[in-house]
């Protein structure tokens, strides 16, 4: 009897395992065939499948699920890429030589020229100019800024010749390899600080000043045109002020793009695509360096603007609205600030500036003023810098 119930135990022992295997390999099919539902769900099955959510909403949940597809690049975007690439990983060249080049964007004389002959007093061997006069020749009061003009050719405001001048500007300071540093300047920009603060800050800071932001509105986002895809996607379309600084590495990339700067310059402009009135100046750069590097800029200017009129143009400051307490607040200002086209009055977005990590006063110089200020700034200069970086 007892050999007979060990003999039936083994059996007994088999079929007490069949249930709970049963039971997982029904929850295991299940599983799959519920992935697999969300996967690659039925095009008539929407209105089921998402029952309780709007079609935004089922669209959400359903994309977590949907493989993503990425976009090959073209010949050309990769031949570009690897230029590009292997320029940015070519390390700074600072020695005790080192410069920066200051570059001049203006329609003629340089109106603020005695204040910036005192900014460059005793720092010979530091920097370079180079002036790109658009219209007239200009006339020079400083030794500094004589026979700096470089050869230059018309400019019309928010078309392609903008960005032409600018690297128009590049090429010519990118022949001295002494300079390290590149700054844009126009003709009503003003230094904040003192030549020192300012080397150091730039020599010394691990990102190009480029300013770079989202702006949904119609003069953000709304003026990506069709005609760039499929290089410049919607998404990565980016606005903002023309008036960077940029590190040497970065200036030979300008200089070495044709692809994004060819869609920039045969569609960035009115008349393309429907009412889209497309400014090169202010969408090539931020979005040029977004697409390519952007861990390598600031995402904002050195150059301090207000745009609290919401006008197409900037505030211009004359001599009445000079003081030390005005500039003293624009030296001291830490916080970015840029106004989108989103709504009547645009949204303000704001961030801190950081300097190597670290949070800093945001502007070294600042525009527009007009020329009625320029001996007040001059007599002012000194008492509104700061000089600790």
């Amino acid at each position: 009897m007892g050999e007979t119930q060990n003999l039936h135990s083994p059996l007994r022992n088999r079929s007490s395992l069949k249930k709970p295997l049963l039971i997982v390999l029904s929850v295991c099919i299940t599983s799959v065939l519920l992935v697999c539902t969300y996967m690659y769900p039925q095009h008539n099955s929407k209105s089921s499948s998402c029952k309780g959510l709007s079609s935004r909403g089922c669209e959400a949940a359903l994309s977590g699920w949907l493989p993503v597809h990425v976009r090959k690049h073209t010949d050309e975007e990769v031949a570009a890429r690897v230029v590009i690439r292997d320029i940015l990983r070519t390390p700074p060249a600072l020695t005790p030589k080192s410069k920066i080049a200051f570059m001049f964007l203006t329609p003629g004389t340089l109106q603020f020229e005695k204040l910036w002959d005192k900014f460059f007093q005793g720092q010979e061997g530091r920097f370079s100019i180079y002036i790109h006069p658009s219209r007239l020749r200009p006339v020079h009061i400083s030794r500094h800024f004589s026979d700096r003009e470089i050869h230059s050719d018309q400019v019309t405001w928010g078309r392609i010749s903008m960005v032409d001048a600018e690297r128009r500007l590049l090429a010519n300071a990118l022949e001295d390899p002494d300079n390290q540093h590149f700054v844009l300047l126009s003709e009503s920009c003003i230094p904040l600080h003192t030549f020192d603060y300012t080397y150091r800050y730039l020599m010394h800071g691990n990102v190009s000043f480029i300013d770079s932001f989202v702006d949904r509105g119609p003069h953000g986002t709304g003026r990506h045109m069709d005609h760039m895809l499929p290089e410049i996607p919607r998404q990565d379309f980016r606005k903002g002020a023309q008036w960077f600084t940029m590190k040497r590495q970065h200036a030979l990339i300008v200089m070495a793009d044709n692809l994004y700067y060819s869609k920039f310059r045969e569609y960035c402009r009115p008349g393309v695509e429907a009412n889209k009135n497309c400014i090169a100046d202010e969408h090539y750069l931020p979005t040029f360096f977004h697409m390519l590097d952007p861990g390598g800029i600031s995402n904002w200017s050195v150059t301090y603007v207000d745009w609290s009129e919401r006008r197409w143009h900037p505030k211009t400051y004359r001599a009445r609205d000079v003081s030390l307490k005005f500039l003293k607040n624009i030296t001291s200002d830490d916080m970015s600030v840029h106004v989108t086209s989103v709504g009547k009055r645009g949204e303000e977005l704001r961030w801190p500036c950081t300097w190597n990590g670290i949070r800093r006063p945001c502007y070294l110089f600042a525009r527009k003023f007009h020329s009625d200020s320029v001996h007040k700034l001059v007599r002012l200069f000194p008492n509104y810098t700061n000089t600790v970086v």
